[in-house]
């Protein structure tokens, strides 16, 4: 971004922004039920609350401008770069765009996307298809969705940190465990012993790298009547 061009105030990007992710994210996952919504306009409100601190109106910055201008005099507080905080504060390598921990925040913020679209096409045929979800992404994790979606805004969170994001963050993280053991709940009412199985050789949310690709599940269950 140009020295000469203004790094905030600029509600344009702020909804040009917040509209390409939010279309990515639709798009992978393409919510139907009451809590396919809830998951989705969580991670959008996080979206949202992110860009308009990015290129609308710095309020992290703002509330913290007394105790940055003490601890780093010579930083311009309303430059773009100021708003990568943890380059500033802890003086990265590379500068804002190039330092590691921006590096891994892009890495993790592309690997988050590519999850949940691995995850919503095997979601979506084993619906079709009246059996639990077992592959691809599955075969690994039990909710590889949500696990996309906490991925993502940590990725954010790395790079653009606000006290917004940072306090939404951790009660987010809490709605997607809850909505996944609900959604357990009902797998279990429609699986019964043959979700036990499945829950039981795989991890809810971290997967077991240490086993090959072909100790886990790949069976496919017929939904009981």
């Amino acid at each position: 971004m140009s020295a000469d061009m203004p790094a905030y105030g600029l509600w344009t990007l702020v909804v040009l922004n917040s509209a390409i992710f939010l279309i990515f994210a639709f798009s992978f996952t393409k919510p139907r039920t009451k809590r396919d919504w809830r998951s989705f306009s969580a991670f959008s409100a996080f979206i949202v609350a992110l860009f308009a601190e990015m290129y609308g109106f710095p309020l992290t910055i703002y509330l913290l401008s007394g105790w940055l201008g003490r601890r780093y005099p010579g930083l311009d507080l309303m430059s773009h770069d100021a708003g990568h905080l943890w380059s500033t504060i802890f003086g990265l390598p590379g500068g804002a765009h190039l330092n590691p921990l921006h590096v891994l925040s892009n890495l993790l913020i592309v690997v988050g996307f590519l999850l949940l679209a691995a995850a919503w096409r095997v979601l979506y045929k084993a619906q079709r298809a009246g059996r639990l979800a077992t592959d691809g992404p599955y075969a690994r994790v039990r909710h590889p969705q949500y696990a996309a979606f906490v991925v993502i805004m940590f990725g954010f969170l790395l790079q653009w940190p606000t006290l917004v994001t940072l306090v939404m963050f951790p009660i987010l993280v809490a709605m997607y465990v809850r909505l996944a053991l609900r959604e357990e709940a009902e797998a279990r009412l429609s699986f019964g012993a043959e979700w036990d199985r499945y829950a039981a050789r795989t991890p809810r949310y971290f997967p077991r790298f240490g086993r090959g690709v072909e100790d886990w599940p790949t069976f496919h269950y017929r939904k009981r009547a």
